[in-house]
């Protein structure tokens, strides 16, 4: 069975965002990109599949500009046997473009498993893996903190992290799992298998090659920073709270 991981190129978690002077986005000229947390998250789980033997080969792919050859290199050198680059040149392209193509990657590999992160901390949009889902009118498993894959039967068990604590559902394979913080810690990339990722295959096309027009019915308007927080203050009493909590903030 072969496990598809979408991965993609976000600025690096460590890096404090900065807002593009005309509030059209957030400043990417340099400055430090890296594989999205929760795509290394989906990632080291498929690569644990692998080593599992559930699976025979775990192919990531990444969708955007030509930069993304570097994230998809990180998950080569986790132990990913091959990459997809879908080019998007300059093009933001949104979940539901990323779900279409998505979709025709899936038709021509033909994987048993889609696993992706359950969000990305760039937009935050947490929607990508569901319209996959519902594309292909295949089972999913969101926010997945734990996945036990039954190779015999084709299902996968999912222990799912909902508001109200744990769900556990059974899909039937294939099917779409997006993953959540708890489940698993991602592993390093060795000197070793980063030098070994330079020769694996990374297969290109275009939107256009796989029949995906890259539209969106989203406007960015501006984006802008949040307010700066205001200095709070240190009271005598509580009898001195109170009375700011009632006249002041008004919330009681």
């Amino acid at each position: 069975m072969k496990i598809l991981v979408a991965v993609k190129r976000v600025v690096d978690y460590a890096v404090k965002i900065r807002v593009k002077p005309d509030k059209s986005g957030v400043e990417t000229n340099n400055v430090k990109m890296s594989m999205n947390p929760f795509c290394e998250i989906a990632m080291e789980e498929a690569l644990r599949m692998k080593e599992a033997s559930a699976a025979s080969e775990v192919i990531a792919v990444s969708i955007g500009p030509p930069q993304c050859t570097e994230t998809l290199r990180t998950a080569l050198a986790m132990g990913a046997d091959r990459a997809v680059h879908v080019d998007a040149g300059t093009s933001t392209v949104y979940p539901l473009s990323v779900a279409k193509i998505l979709r025709a990657i899936v038709e021509l590999e033909k994987p048993g498993l889609l696993i992706l992160g359950k969000q990305a901390i760039d937009d935050d949009c947490n929607q990508t893996g569901q319209m996959v889902a519902g594309l292909l009118k295949w089972p999913q498993g969101t926010f997945a903190s734990k996945v036990i894959l039954d190779k015999e039967r084709q299902v996968a068990t999912v222990e799912r992290e909902v508001d109200g604590g744990l769900e556990t559902i059974s899909i039937d394979l294939p099917a779409v799992i997006t993953t959540d913080l708890r489940l698993n810690q991602p592993r390093y990339a060795t000197l070793p298998n980063i030098m070994k990722a330079k020769s694996k295959l990374i297969k290109k096309f275009t939107p256009e090659e796989l029949k995906v027009e890259l539209s969106s019915d989203v406007e960015v308007v501006q984006v802008t920073e949040p307010p700066k927080r205001k200095a709070g203050m240190i009271l005598s009493s509580v009898d001195e709270l109170l009375d700011k909590l009632k006249n002041e903030a008004r919330v009681l």
